[in-house]
């Protein structure tokens, strides 16, 4: 049997860590460590380990962690920054970076990203902007293999939905039909369909830098499944 990989998630209380988490639950190909503030709603079954510490103590908490892969799900919100760039910058760029650096420095050979649809360097407005200059920064540190992905809108169980977000979430269905060419990038996914993503992206070995779009998310899961259809195939071959 092959080596389980380890995964040390920051952002574990978030709603894709969440759903990290669960997805987890009874496999035994990885071995699951989150690294939070604040402890964690675990699911039923859940076999991992959640290391608590302040944000300064995070560098100890992942070289503790001793990961193979980092998965990074953080971030804020406009509201939670106090509609300051500087408060929303140090989460979602000083933060996210600084621990991309202490995961390799731990040992980590690849880091997964959650970004956004839309992240951009030259983008007008804020968010997408700091998600853009986090991307090409991030492909600077010196990981192996660098795994971006730029969702659009999340669909799952948020603990704080907005407005715009609960009316959004309802209309994804028809709004995703309208969606088409280039802009199907934008088409909402849902928050267990992408931690799925990120699971099949954790045991790629090939070196480089990928950016998964909402397509290119989905071929990730299917190139995953095919590939351990294989495996098995050839196993039950060498069986008999």
């Amino acid at each position: 049997m092959s080596r389980q990989v380890r995964i040390c998630l920051v952002g574990a209380t978030g709603l894709v860590g969440s759903a990290l988490i669960e997805a987890c639950v009874g496999r035994t190909d990885v071995r699951l460590v989150a690294v939070s503030r604040n402890e964690a709603d675990l699911p039923k079954g859940a076999r991992m380990e959640v290391l608590l510490a302040p944000t300064t103590g995070w560098q100890d908490a992942i070289a503790a962690a001793q990961p193979d892969v980092l998965v990074i799900a953080l971030g804020t919100t406009w509201k939670k920054a106090e509609k300051s760039e500087a408060q929303f910058r140090l989460v979602d760029e000083k933060l996210v970076l600084d621990c991309a650096r202490w995961g390799l420095a731990a040992g980590a050979r690849q880091v997964i990203l959650v970004s956004s649809a839309g992240a951009a360097r030259n983008a007008k407005y804020l968010y997408p902007r700091v998600k853009g200059e986090v991307e090409d920064q991030l492909a600077r540190i010196g990981f192996h293999r660098v795994d971006v992905l730029r969702p659009g809108l999340l669909i799952g169980p948020r603990k704080e939905l907005r407005p715009l977000e609960r009316i959004a979430q309802f209309l994804s269905p028809v709004l995703d039909l309208l969606l088409q060419g280039k802009y199907r990038r934008f088409r909402s996914i849902h928050v267990d369909v992408l931690s799925q993503a990120i699971l099949a992206l954790a045991h790629q070995k090939v070196r480089g830098r990928f950016m998964y779009e909402h397509d290119e998310i989905l071929r990730a899961i299917r190139r995953q499944a095919l590939e351990q259809s294989v495996r098995r195939a050839v196993h039950g071959v060498a069986v008999e």
